[in-house]
């Protein structure tokens, strides 16, 4: 017998997440629209020669590779072991993509001559990573992007921090703080620390929340740095520094929740200057990230062009906002429809049909039990997918041309005419 269960780190969503998703996702396309990003979307699928080498050598790891297809693939097989086939570099030549704003990046630099000199965009697409899953983290899941392009000033840096708390704060959030640093502060204080290995050394100070100042001086000393320079680094991080670019930043956004935080590293190696994260107290990592990457761009064409980011991670705020129970009632509760309609017969299902089309013509969400039952069977699926009303067309309302409607939660039920019964039903989903 086949398994049920979906693949490690990837989830099924029932309606009721769906609808929870849907939700947030609707709130973070209004923010982003309102401050002027515009939607891109690119494909699920990339060149692996276009993710490899972007994310540092951890991320490399995490790539998800796709198998050549076909004959090439029959022909690695055929000179080679299994065990060694799968090791060969040459085995693989595309991937899922890893992150949003590596193929950003890509669509860039190869539409620069049709996309404006400052170039804003959101993307809400799936991102996928060969990681281990945890709480709220899995090998498929949404990141939130926004970038604007085309700008070294620091109002970009403001005006994305901003966007990101007005979409917590719409959410319900009042506990967030939004960290930054710069790479260049990072730089200055693995060089004085006498570290050589800077993306080693900040690949490890980046799990500082997951594994502690300990488990950050430790992953130092196993990757060759020695015990006197792992101490001076995390001291330095430790202390009091600043930064002209986050000086201005601070000073762009002294109404919101955002402080310098010399700790935050962020281990993509892609960023060039201000990185910045969302934390909040009942999560361990955050609820979102990003930075500067002047450099990305560049690296695939002829132009050095500025860009600025920031990835709402999807999971981890649905996770967050389930535990809080911070989903609104008409979320959190949500149903498939406002009301059902009864079938009484065979002969009167066109009727049922035909009421049906009636209150969905007046802007009402209506399901129809699909077959004659029992009535207490059909009221007994009206409150299974609870829907708070139920218009029963038997054979007394037929005869008559009018509509019993029952409120499923006080059990009180009317006898009254179909437009009258619409005009309650609008009356009462509306409250």
């Amino acid at each position: 017998m086949s398994k049920t269960n979906p693949a490690r780190g990837m989830r099924d969503f029932l309606p009721a997440d769906v609808r929870k998703r849907e939700y947030v996702i609707g709130i973070i396309k209004e923010v982003y629209e309102s401050y002027g990003f515009e939607p891109l979307e690119t494909p699920a699928v990339e060149n692996l020669d276009t993710l490899m080498g972007k994310y540092g050598e951890e991320g490399n790891q995490l790539i998800f590779r796709i198998l050549k297809r076909g004959e090439k693939l029959q022909e690695l097989l055929e000179t080679e072991s299994p065990q060694s086939a799968i090791r060969n570099p040459q085995l693989a030549d595309l991937a899922l993509r890893y992150d949003l704003t590596v193929p950003l990046a890509r669509v860039v630099a190869n539409n620069r001559n049709e996309l404006p000199k400052f170039f804003k965009r959101y993307q809400i697409q799936p991102v996928w990573r060969a990681d281990r899953p945890a709480r709220g983290r899995f090998r498929e899941f949404y990141q939130c992007d926004v970038d604007a392009i085309g700008s070294t000033s620091m109002v970009v840096e403001a005006e994305i921090i901003s966007a990101a708390c007005d979409i917590l704060t719409r959410l319900g959030f009042d506990d967030f703080v939004v960290r930054i640093n710069h790479r260049e502060l990072l730089s200055k204080m693995v060089a004085e620390a006498g570290i050589e290995d800077e993306a080693a050394a900040l690949v490890a100070l980046d799990k500082l929340d997951k594994i502690g100042a300990d488990g950050v001086r430790n992953e130092l000393l196993e990757r060759g740095i020695s015990e006197a320079s792992a101490e001076s680094f995390l001291t330095a991080v430790n202390g009091s520094v600043s930064n002209a670019d986050l000086d201005i930043i601070l000073s762009m956004c002294k109404e919101l929740p955002v402080k310098l935080d010399p700790t935050l590293a962020r281990g993509l190696s892609y960023y060039t200057g201000t990185i910045m994260e969302v934390n909040v107290p009942d999560l361990a990592g955050s609820l979102g990230g990003g930075g500067r990457y002047d450099g990305l761009i560049g690296m695939f064409g002829k132009e050095q062009i500025p860009a600025c980011g920031f990835s709402l991670g999807l999971e981890r705020i649905l996770v967050v906002m389930e535990e809080r129970g911070m989903f609104p009632p008409e979320i959190a509760e949500s149903r498939p429809a406002d009301v059902m309609v009864t079938i009484w017969s065979e002969e009167t299902i066109a009727e049922s049909l035909k009421l049906a089309a009636e209150l969905r013509s007046a802007g009402i969400r209506v399901t129809v039990y699909p077959e004659p039952d029992k009535f207490a069977k059909q009221m007994k699926y009206a409150d299974q997918i609870r829907v708070p009303y139920v218009c029963i067309l038997g054979e007394t309302e037929l005869a008559e041309g009018k509509v019993t409607l029952k409120n499923m939660k006080t059990g009180e039920q009317e006898l009254v005419d179909r437009p009258r019964a619409i005009e309650l039903i609008r009356s009462l989903i509306d409250r």
